[in-house]
């Protein structure tokens, strides 16, 4: 294990920008991610470790094994005293190991038979994003596409908020024309989550093969995506709330289709 000495170093400077930069997390195909729990979930799931750091003196209170499996699948290890450990993570405080992994590639061919899909379409808010991706997992929906205006799926925030979801969920990343196009060729009818007046409840249209989409927080489904729909649902209400946090809708949404 390398020991960091200066935060010039070069390993540590990679993953700070990981961490701050969506650009070069798409110029190096990795993302940053943090905590024992998080590596466990990756090795497990065969993501490839590339460079992993661990605050100085706490090597040992990591799950036994783990540093030697990342070790072992190539990884490159460094330890950094605390002053420099933080400057490789965005959050106030950061758990003992930080790491970077290939980001998972997953194409458009991958949502080829799925029976339940759900489409995001302009979902901006990293928790919420995150939030849905660990549920959509939870629940064994068969994909989630990213259409325009979507958060970075491989951000920390959202890396964080999906618990190790991210390295299994099929999440594809397509224009809305485009994956609406997919979805209707693999015979699934497409349903859009918005409050209208020929909106019929969720419940009341059959989900076992279907796709749905979810807006984005503040103006929900775009118009586009709400003309290219087959129906318009809504999520039966007995409040007075006109509407759902996206991550909450989002949850009933895939729990009534999986159920």
């Amino acid at each position: 294990m390398i020991e960091i000495q200066s935060r010039q170093n070069a390993a540590l400077r990679h993953l700070a920008r990981l961490g701050r930069e969506r650009k070069y997390r798409r110029s190096t195909g990795e993302m940053l991610c943090e905590g024992g729990k998080m590596l466990y979930e990756a090795i497990s799931s065969g993501a490839q470790v590339k460079t992993l750091l661990v605050r100085a003196g706490r090597e040992n209170q990591l799950p036994s094994g783990l540093l030697e499996r990342a070790e072992q699948m190539g990884a490159a290890l460094y330890t950094a005293p605390d002053a420099l450990f933080r400057l490789a993570s965005e959050v106030e405080t950061p758990q003992d190991v930080i790491f970077s992994c290939r980001q998972p590639v997953w194409t458009a061919e991958a949502l080829d038979g799925k029976k339940q899909v759900l489409l995001l379409d302009g979902l901006q808010d990293p928790g919420n994003l995150g939030t849905i991706l660990r549920t959509a997992e939870a629940f064994a929906l068969g994909a989630v596409v990213l259409c325009e205006g979507c958060a970075d799926p491989f951000s920390p925030k959202v890396v964080r908020s999906t618990m190790g979801a991210v390295f299994r969920l099929p999440c594809v990343a397509l224009p809305l024309l485009e994956a609406m196009e997919r979805l209707r060729r693999n015979g699934l009818p497409v349903y859009a989550t918005a409050l209208h007046e020929d909106s019929v409840p969720l419940g009341d249209v059959p989900l076992g093969r279907a796709a749905v989409i979810i807006g984005s927080e503040g103006r929900g489904v775009s118009q586009d995506a709400l003309a290219l729909s087959d129906q318009r649902v809504i999520i039966p209400m007995a409040g007075r709330a006109e509407s759902l946090n996206a991550g909450v809708a989002a949850a009933i949404v895939i729990y009534e289709m999986t159920k």
